[in-house]
Formats: C-alpha cells, structure tokens, sequence
C-alpha cells in the first residue's frame, strides 16, 4: 500500500484534504488479545492509527471535525494521512459504536444503524469506511446497498483477518487502501475492499476462514485494484445515479419473514413443506444445484408443495449452491421449478438474494407481483445485465478537423457547445453509446469542468435532466473546486438549482471557518451550507467561501469555449495552475480561443460564467 503514499512530503505540504468518516462497529480489526482471547476496544483512533506513520502525518494543530449520531452534533478527534500518489490528504476521524457489534450476531437493527449514521452524516464527508467484522461482512455490504437509493458517495465496508494490534495482519493495507479510494474516487457504490481489491459490496461472498485472500465476487469483476503504480479503477463497471432523487435510507429490512434453504439429495418434502409452514414466513432463499435444479420428488410431490406455497403467496426465490454461475430453464427440473411459480435468480449470491428479498418486503405497499418482477431485475448492480454496446467517435476524420486534439477531446469540445446551445437532440447524439464506459460524463476540461458544470450554467434544463439521467456526478467539482449547484446558484438558474438539489446536490462550507479545521483547501468541506449563508454578498462572495477564486482579481480568465475541448487556444490569468494555455490580465479580461470559440458574450455579461468555471490555484470554493 506504500505507493499510494508519497514519501518525502512535509504536513506543511499545501495540498488539498478530502473528508472521511470512519465507522466502527467492531470486528477482528479492532480486537486486542487479552487473557480471555481477543476482545473489541475502544479508542481506536488513538492506539492503532495515530502511532503509524502511514494513518498520520503529525500536523498540527489538531483539528476537531464534526459528525452526528442520533441526532446529536459530536465533536471528533482527526487524523490527516501524508499526501497520497493523488496530490491528497485523507483527513479522518472515528465514529465508534456503543457497543461495538458482532458480525456474526448482526441483525437487520444494526444495518439500520449503519445506515442511518451514513445518512446523518452524508452532507459533511465526501466518503465513508465500515469498520466490520468478516463473518456477515458480505450480507452488511449486500443489505446496505439495498437500503442506500440514488448514493452518490462511497461506501466502503471493510475489516480483517487478524487484529491490527497483531505482527502479521492484513488490517492496515484493507483499512489504508479503503481511506485512500473513499476521499479520491467519486465511486457511488456501497462496496467491499479487501485484499487490495475492491468489489461490488452485493456481489461478494466470504471464501475463506483463514486467508488474507477473504473474499471473492465471482461473477462480477471487481471495481477497483491496487498496484505498485497506484489504483487501477474499472470505471466501465462503476454505477452512477440515474434518476432525479436525493440519497434516502429505507427504514428497515425484514428479514424476520424470510428463510434460507438449502437443497441436498434425499430430501423429503415434507422437510421443505414445514419450513414453508413456518407462521407469517414471506419468502424462501431456494440453493437449489447447479444450474437451478432440485428433486421433484416422489410423484412429484416437492414441487407440489412448493408450488402451493406460491399460490398461498411466499415468494420463492432460486439461487445456485455453485459459487460461479446461474440458475436457467435449461433442464427439466428448474423448468418445473419455474412453472410452479419460483422466481429464477439469475447469478445473485445467496447473500445478496435474502437481502434484497428481505428489502422488497419491507417496502410499503409493494404487492407480490411487484416483489417478484423486481427480484428478477437488477436494481443495485447485484445481478448481471445484458451489456450495452459501446459505440467510439471515428478518430481519423475528427482529429484531422481540430490538428492536435483527439477524439474524446474533440467529442467533448463538441458536447460542450451543444449544451452552451442547448441542443438537447445534439448532446443525445453525441453521449450516444457512451452509457457503458460514461466516459464522457467523466471527462473534464483543462479548467476541471465536467458536462454538467457547464449544463448548470446552460440555458436549457432539459439538457441538465438528460445528462442527470444519464449517470453525471452532481459531487463533481473543478479546479477553482466549484461544484454544479454552487455554478447554478451563482447564474440564479432556478430550475438547474431545483434539479441538482432533486438529485441529491448540496453546497459546502469552507474549511477556513474559523474552528472547523484545516486551513487546507478540499475536496469537501466540513459542513453543510446553513439557510442563511447561501445568497451572494454583493462582492462576488459566496456562501461557500469569501470570494477569492471566484471573482476577486487574480482569477485565471479562462473562457469555457476554450475549457470543453481540454487543450488547444484558450488564455487566463492569475493563478491557472497550468489550467490556461496564453495569456490574461489580473483583472481577468476574456480571453479568447484561436478560433474565436467562446460561450457567452465578451465583457461584463461573461464574467460571472468565466470566473465560475475558472478560479484560484487550488481554491475550494463551492
């Protein structure tokens, strides 16, 4: 895990920070020996991370950062780790559960909790860590991706197989590399990292007692490794937010109505009869072999029974006992499963099957047609999708149009002025075949502006929607660290406004308030935006910080028509950290491309979108 750190950088360092929050609910990592065995304990933060260099890089002063649990507003001791191979602190604190849990006496009420701390705390960290045990590891992750809708930041659940207080143990690599990828990727996913590895959280299962090796997905590759060179990130399986919705937590799942059954030969089905038998029971997890194939029985009296249990209506859901592979209507016996009205549950994992099971449940007012129809489909990535096809702009004839630039940035030159166009039918064109990979939807100008910066200062919403719809991060944030909503507020773009804030948007305060930590600019900042800090102050001020980087002198004056296509033309002034190609005045005059491109009249009219999308050397702004 040495090489996502740099060595040789001083605290001082005058680098950006990003937030996270580490839950502990318990598990081997956090175990100590003593003369009873291991036991949890307490100050965490204190005893195993503060000593290491690689949790720690000694700054000071200390800092306190804020987080709330049961409503109540604490105030946490932080770390910061030295500079990552990204150019980032982590800052961290710990959030510890009274009493820490057992993993292996996990019930749906602790989810809750986990879930619901996440939701507290959601607006004030840009990621967050799980600290958990590794016995029900498998079904939290699976349970809580299940329960987060429209999650727009990461999730990380991880633990260890042996204490971290122990010579030889994993926990620092799984607890460092987990810290790492919350506070740098914008990964929306509740996910699980271990062993250099990170997955799908509701892809997972648990393979070994023993090895470091824990856990495998094995029918989804994973998202994420870690290498010598760094984080190799699969972005083309990554899930992104498609609908207009901000991130809610269901309540509960119901998991005391649901069984799990395991077929085996021999079995009677008087076995199976008087499980489905069991009072108020409102499914059944069927491991059935191979490909989704159990015993008829006897005249077929297996499938009789659970073909009444379906008519009594308990949903029956079949799942394979082999780890690799699918249940199909291949052979005869999953056939007659499948007309006694036993839902096919594809590749999911057991775990992932019960408790996506258990959460339809729990849904009010979802009929028994609803819930079978949705545990046949995908909702969180936990089951395998017919790919897309990925259509790539032709290269020749695009590069020798623009010289130098190549055919992603000359696609989202062109993507850029549609949007500064409004030309919804043409940015449709062009995002054509780009749902696989959102390679576009990543892409940022030389100023950091994603497609949907420039939507938010756009003139038509419609556009904004679409690429919303489309999977665009709204957490997205350019190199003068404004973020699309904080864009819209500056242009009083009052429908763009409403629809980032529909989809989960939010402003940030900056870190230089006085007693809420570092002086560091970052990623994301230490609270939410109070009501009364959000309108302009008349000097170009924001709520989200007191100008500089926005409009005061000295910002860099880059034109967005130069930004879209990230090379090529365009000027700036002041402090562009290698974001300008020409030059500006201080008072950050327009500056304009070779080809006269721009967006938006020259002069006074073109200030507020030039000083938005452009800004100081490494400030956070909104």
């Amino acid at each position: 895990m040495g090489a996502l750190l740099m060595e040789g950088a001083t605290p001082e360092s005058n680098l950006p920070e990003s937030r996270v929050l580490i839950i502990m609910t318990g598990g081997t990592i956090c175990m100590q020996p003593s003369a009873d065995g291991l036991v949890p304990m307490t100050g965490f933060l204190e005893n195993a991370m503060a000593p290491r260099p690689s949790f720690n890089d000694n700054s000071t002063p200390s800092v306190k950062i804020h987080a709330y649990k049961n409503g109540i507003k604490l105030a946490l001791d932080s770390l910061r780790t030295p500079p990552s191979a990204y150019s980032r602190h982590i800052r961290y604190g710990i959030l510890e559960f009274q009493p820490l849990l057992d993993s292996s006496s996990i019930s749906s009420m602790g989810w809750t909790e986990i879930a619901n701390t996440i939701k507290e705390n959601y607006h004030i960290f840009d990621g967050f860590v799980v600290l958990h045990g590794t016995d029900s590891l498998a079904y939290t992750a699976s349970a809580l991706s299940f329960m987060m809708a429209d999650l727009g930041k990461p999730v990380i659940l991880t633990g260890s197989q042996a204490s971290i207080f122990a010579l030889q143990s994993d926990a620092v690599d799984n607890l460092l590399g987990s810290l790492i990828i919350a506070g740098t990727f914008v990964i929306p996913e509740v996910c699980l990292f271990f062993h250099h590895t990170l997955f799908r959280g509701n892809r997972t299962t648990k393979v070994s007692a023993s090895s470091f090796e824990a856990f495998d997905s094995p029918n989804c590759a994973p998202l994420a490794k870690v290498t010598s060179l760094g984080v190799d990130v699969n972005w083309a399986l990554v899930r992104r937010p498609t609908s207009i919705a901000s991130f809610s937590v269901a309540k509960y799942l119901d998991t005391a109505h649901v069984a799990c059954l395991r077929i085996f030969p021999g079995i009677k089905p008087e076995m199976v009869d008087s499980v489905l038998r069991v009072p108020n029971l409102r499914g059944l997890i069927l491991e059935t072999f191979g490909m989704g194939n159990a015993p008829g029985g006897v005249d077929g009296s297996l499938t009789k029974v659970i073909r009444e249990a379906v008519e009594r209506g308990i949903v029956i859901v079949n799942v394979s006992q082999c780890t690799n592979g699918f249940v199909s209507p291949l052979y005869a016996p999953a056939t007659a499963l499948g007309r006694a009205g036993v839902v096919f549950g594809h590749d999911l994992t057991t775990e992932a099957a019960l408790t996506k099971l258990s959460y339809l449940l729990a849904l009010p007012g979802c009929e028994y047609s609803q819930v079978t129809a949705k545990m046949a489909v995908s909702l969180r990535g936990e089951m395998t999708e017919m790919a897309l096809p990925s259509f790539s702009h032709p290269a020749g004839s695009l590069d020798s149009a623009v010289g130098r630039l190549t055919a992603a940035e000359t696609a989202f030159t062109a993507l850029g002025y549609a949007i500064r166009n409004g030309e919804l039918r043409t940015v449709r064109e062009i995002l054509e075949g780009d749902e696989v990979n959102h390679q576009l939807l990543k892409r940022a100008d030389y100023a950091g502006n994603t497609a949907l910066h420039l939507a938010a200062v756009g003139p038509e919403p419609l556009v904004l929607r679409d690429l919303l719809t489309r999977g665009a991060s709204v957490h997205a944030r350019n190199r003068a660290g404004n973020s699309p909503l904080y864009l819209a507020e500056k242009m009083g773009n009052a429908e763009c406004v409403r629809l980032l804030k529909d989809a989960g948007a939010h402003l940030w305060l900056d870190n230089e308030l006085k007693g809420e930590g570092s002086r560091v600019p970052s990623r994301g900042a230490s609270r939410p935006v109070s009501p009364d800090r959000t309108a302009a102050n008349g000097r170009g001020e924001s709520s989200e910080k007191d100008g500089r980087g926005a409009a005061g002198k000295g910002s860099a004056g880059v034109n967005t028509g130069a930004g879209v296509g990230g090379a090529g033309g365009g000027g700036g002034g002041g402090g562009g950290e290698g974001n300008s190609h020409g030059n500006g005045d201080d008072d950050g005059k327009a500056a304009k491309m070779g080809n006269e491109g721009r967006i938006g009249p020259v002069g006074a009219e073109a200030e507020p979108v030039r000083a938005l999308l452009t800004g100081d050397k490494g400030k956070i702004v909104g």
